[in-house]
């Protein structure tokens, strides 16, 4: 559905670092820093980047925004949730587990990465 996400970032290596390892734990390579200084992580389906906002204004997060990443098994969540911790992100919303949706079951894991995003690991597992 999606070509590409950016999210902004104040601090392109910090993000990056992060990323790397929360990425990295889901199996991705490292990011790329671009000329313009931009860091981006390519897939077969997309695009993944992080940028310093184009206007000059500080990056900020949306708030009631959330971005998901996709993953196999709830190993790889916690790894993903553990990764995060440990490379400046901030825990947020519940711990890591199984959420009952009502119509379904989710697997979810959240974090704030290094400019405040609000990001979450989710599988359905039911």
């Amino acid at each position: 559905m999606f070509s590409h996400v950016m999210l902004g970032a104040n601090d392109i290596q910090a993000s990056k670092k992060f990323y790397d390892a929360i990425l990295g734990a889901l199996g991705y390579e490292e990011g790329s820093i671009d000329p313009k200084g931009r860091c981006f992580y390519f897939t077969k389906t997309g695009v993944f980047g992080l940028s310093v906002p184009i206007n000059g204004e500080p990056a900020s997060h949306g708030n009631g925004s959330t971005l998901g990443f996709a993953i196999e098994n709830e190993e790889q969540g916690l790894a993903w949730h553990a990764a995060g911790l440990a490379n400046g992100g901030t825990a947020c919303e519940d711990p890591p587990g199984v959420r009952d949706g009502g119509t379904m079951k989710l697997y979810l894991a959240y974090l704030r990465d290094p400019a405040g995003n609000k990001i979450c690991a989710m599988k359905r597992v039911g």
